[in-house]
């Protein structure tokens, strides 16, 4: 899809109708309590919309609406080719809306129009599709049991499930989770980020308009008292699915064990570091994948390279290309489709980047903030103790440390409570494997920065996340559970003789 000018965009924006009652048993509602929050343009400041602020009792409802949904089979029993049939239509519908969705997303979350275009909606459209296409294609199992017996493993889906949504990646994550939930048949209440709702809103009448029936998928905008905590602790929810931060992911391990011990998935922070060796081969692309790993969306971004792990004796020579790519990455309009650096999600969020680059130790590019945009920062660390090489940022900020060996550089990308990504780059493939099977996180990346696709899993290792993966068949496993079927075929007869 071809890019439109700036003053396009600003028309699209101008013109747009933005949903603002949350979305329950097919239809928009208002709050229950009649209470709405802003719905506020981080880069100008501006309110979009008055969005309905859901609280328990909106919980209530939509889980006992989705309860309904999944017991009489409308969605959980329907056909497995008849549920993707109506998944490929609600793609299809989110590809016709493409352009509202992406406008939308970036008024909504402060990210650039670039970034929305080219990667958040065909991304989440890809991603829909694939869940979507794999409905009827995962198999079960029959277990080697004895002639006298047929064991069947089968896959059932888990129930009615809680998404809980961060802010960065708003339609992506969204995608992320519904994609597999909705294929393995379950009925989904959707928590999305309250800085973050409106196309969460606007995917769930387009669902509903491909004929997901009623109930299967409702979104509840509000805060995370107010919804997030309820949903946590329901007792009819059989499974929470949460990416967002550490701090907040653990109160639902919490919620878990004093409701009724649902299913958690965590998918959490990271403090990623990138090691570049002494070895490492054409180090002007390797500045382009640091500087694209550390500030890609703002660096807000769970799995952004903060860590820049550097040999001593490509330091300098790499730096330098660091900073002349870094200034590549333009600060501006989010709905300039030249711009690279969008507005920071929110002025609280704003004030949290600002406070670590204040204590930055050495600045060595950037530092500039101002009105809810903070340009590309790269930093100089005493070392791994250093504040902003141990703290998650979630900014445009690199944080430069110093190593001498190559052994020195895996301990201290380890020495984190985090282990969500990780990226390597030499030359020498051996050094290159057993590196990347060192590194304690999830994604490992050679010789370049990435997550892989919709094909690999994706979740990390200790404080970063447990309980399941995003993206690939390994998605479905947390909305699923295993039943084991035990069939006797062995004749009266011959247990009389037995």
């Amino acid at each position: 899809m071809d890019l439109l000018t700036q003053k396009e965009y600003e028309a699209l924006a101008a013109d747009m109708t933005f949903p603002t009652s949350a979305f329950i048993d097919g239809g928009y509602r208002p709050a229950i309590s009649g209470k709405t929050f802003a719905s506020t343009n981080p880069a100008t400041g501006e309110t979009l919309a008055e969005i309905a602020a859901c609280n328990s009792e909106d919980v209530n409802f939509a889980v006992e609406k989705a309860r309904e949904a999944f017991d009489d089979g409308r969605w959980s029993r329907m056909h497995p080719s008849d549920r993707k049939d109506i998944l490929i239509r609600f793609c299809k519908l989110l590809t016709r809306n493409r352009r509202e969705l992406a406008v939308m997303e970036s008024l909504d979350s402060g990210k650039t129009i670039f970034d929305c275009e080219t990667v958040d909606v065909p991304e989440t459209i890809h991603c829909l599709k694939w869940h979507a296409e794999a409905i009827d294609k995962i198999y079960d199992q029959v277990s080697p049991a004895s002639d006298d017996h047929i064991a069947m493993v089968v896959r059932e889906p888990i129930g009615v499930v809680g998404l809980v949504l961060p802010w960065n990646f708003p339609l992506l994550m969204l995608a992320w989770k519904i994609g597999p939930a909705l294929a393995a048949g379950c009925s989904i209440v959707v928590k999305p980020a309250a800085e973050t709702s409106l196309t969460a809103l606007r995917v769930a009448e387009l669902a509903s308009e491909a004929g997901l029936p009623k109930g299967v998928l409702n979104i509840l905008p509000g805060g995370g008292a107010d919804v997030g905590e309820p949903i946590g602790r329901h007792m009819d929810i059989d499974m929470v699915s949460f990416t967002g931060s550490t701090v907040t992911g653990k109160r639902f391990l919490t919620y878990s064990a004093e409701s009724n011990a649902k299913e958690v998935v965590l998918e959490m922070g990271g403090k990623n570091p990138a090691i570049v060796m002494d070895d490492a081969e054409n180090l002007d692309r390797v500045a382009q994948h640091i500087v694209n790993g550390a500030f890609w969306n703002m660096g807000e971004n769970c799995s952004a390279s903060s860590r820049l792990i550097v040999h001593k004796d490509v330091k300098a020579e790499l730096l330098e290309r660091i900073t002349h790519h870094a200034k590549e990455w333009n600060v501006g309009s989010p709905l300039d489709p030249e711009t690279r650096m969008g507005a920071l999600v929110s002025d609280a969020h704003f004030k949290k980047v600002c406070s670590y680059i204040e204590k930055a130790e050495t600045i060595i590019f950037g530092g500039k903030a101002e009105n809810g945009f903070v340009e590309t920062t790269v930093v100089e660390v005493s070392g791994n103790d250093a504040l902003l090489a141990r703290e998650e940022i979630f900014g445009p900020v690199l944080s430069v440390i110093t190593v001498s060996s190559y052994d020195e550089a895996i301990k201290i990308a380890n020495d984190t409570e985090y282990g969500l990504c990780a990226s390597i780059f030499t030359a020498n493939t051996k050094r290159a494997i057993r590196g990347a099977r060192a590194l304690r996180a999830g994604t490992v990346t050679v010789n370049s920065f990435g997550e892989g696709d919709i094909t690999t899993p994706f979740g990390g290792f200790k404080q970063s996340g447990f309980g399941g993966r995003d993206n690939s068949v390994h998605a479905h496993d947390q909305y699923t559970q295993l039943k084991t079927i035990w069939i006797d075929l062995a004749d009266d007869e011959d247990e009389a003789v037995a």
